[in-house]
C-alpha cells in the first residue's frame, strides 16, 4: 500500500509553485485566506508565516469544505484532489482566474487518463460557471474567494478515485498528487488570451438550459455566449437575451418527439 503522505512528498512540482500538504483540515480555501493575513492567522504549514502568490494547499480530507451555494463537498480521505491556490496577481476581470484553473484542470485530467481511457478524456469539458463535466456528469467543482486586499484563492474539488452517485471520477490508479502536478503545469502553459479556448471547452454554450437564479426565479432558454466579464448570455423563449452573473445551470436534455411515428414516403 502506498502511503498518501509519501505520494505528496515525492511529487515533482513545476517551477514557480509552492505546494503544501496536510492530512486533514476544515477548508483549504479558508486556511489560505487566513494565512494570507499574517497578523490574523499565520499559517502553521509555512514556517515564517508568509504565504506568497502561487502557494498551493492540498489535503487528503476536508471537514468543512463547500462549493457554490454553500453545498458540501466532502470525500473519503485520500481519494480525491482537494486543493486551493492563492493568487496575488489578479487580472482586471477576476473571474478569469477560475476560467484558467478550469481549463488547466481539463487539460490535466485529459493528460492523466488519456492513455488508458481515451473516451473519458474526450468527454471532459466545462459547465458554466465553475464545474468540470465528464459527459453530463459532474467531475469537479471550483470556488473562488477574495481576500480583503484583493488576492484571490481558487479552490478545486476533483473526483479522482471516488464520486458520489451520479457524478464522474477519473478512476482507479490515478493519484491526486499527479493530477495536481499536471494541473499546475497546464496552468502555466495557457496562452495570454484564453477567451476562445474557454468558449470552445464550455459545454454549456449552444445548449438549452434551465438557470435557477437567486430569489427562486427560474430562467429557461438557450445559452448563446459568455461575455468578457464571464457573464452567461441566455436567450429565453421570447427571444430576450439575459446576462447572468450568477445562477445554477442545468443542461436540459432535448425532448423526445411526441405523437405517432410518421411512415416514410412510399411505405
Amino acid at each position: 500500500m502506498t502511503i498518501p503522505g509519501r505520494i505528496w512528498s515525492a511529487a515533482r512540482w513545476p517551477a514557480g509553485w509552492t505546494v503544501h500538504h496536510v492530512d486533514e483540515t476544515g477548508s483549504t480555501n479558508a486556511d489560505l485566506l487566513a494565512a494570507h493575513d499574517r497578523a490574523a492567522a499565520p499559517d502553521r504549514t509555512v514556517p515564517d508565516g508568509t504565504v506568497p502568490g502561487r502557494t498551493v494547499l492540498a489535503t487528503d480530507h476536508q471537514t468543512a469544505g463547500r462549493g457554490r451555494l454553500d453545498r458540501r463537498w466532502e470525500a473519503p480521505a485520500g481519494s480525491n484532489l482537494l486543493v486551493s491556490i492563492l493568487f496575488e496577481r489578479v487580472p482586471e476581470v477576476a473571474v478569469e482566474l477560475t476560467q484558467r484553473v478550469g481549463l488547466a484542470a481539463v487539460d490535466a485530467c485529459r493528460a492523466v487518463v488519456g492513455a488508458h481511457d481515451p473516451a473519458l478524456a474526450a468527454s471532459i469539458g466545462l459547465k458554466w460557471p465553475n464545474d468540470l463535466l465528464a459527459g453530463d456528469r459532474k467531475l469537479a467543482g471550483i470556488l473562488a474567494q477574495r481576500a480583503p486586499d484583493g488576492a484571490v484563492v481558487v479552490g478545486l474539488g476533483l473526483n479522482v478515485g471516488w464520486a458520489p452517485d451520479g457524478a464522474a471520477r477519473l478512476g482507479d490508479g490515478v493519484r491526486p498528487a499527479d493530477v495536481l502536478a499536471a494541473l499546475l503545469g497546464a496552468y502555466d502553459a495557457l496562452p495570454a488570451d484564453i477567451g476562445a479556448r474557454y468558449r470552445a471547452e464550455l459545454a454549456t454554450l449552444g445548449r438549452r438550459v434551465r438557470v435557477e437564479l437567486p430569489g427562486g426565479v427560474t430562467l429557461t432558454g438557450v445559452a448563446d455566449d459568455v461575455d468578457p466579464h464571464g457573464r452567461l448570455l441566455v436567450r429565453d423563449d421570447r427571444g430576450t437575451r439575459h446576462r447572468l452573473d450568477v445562477g445554477d445551470v442545468v443542461h436540459v436534455r432535448p425532448e423526445p418527439p411526441t405523437g405517432p411515428p410518421v411512415a416514410p414516403p412510399g411505405g
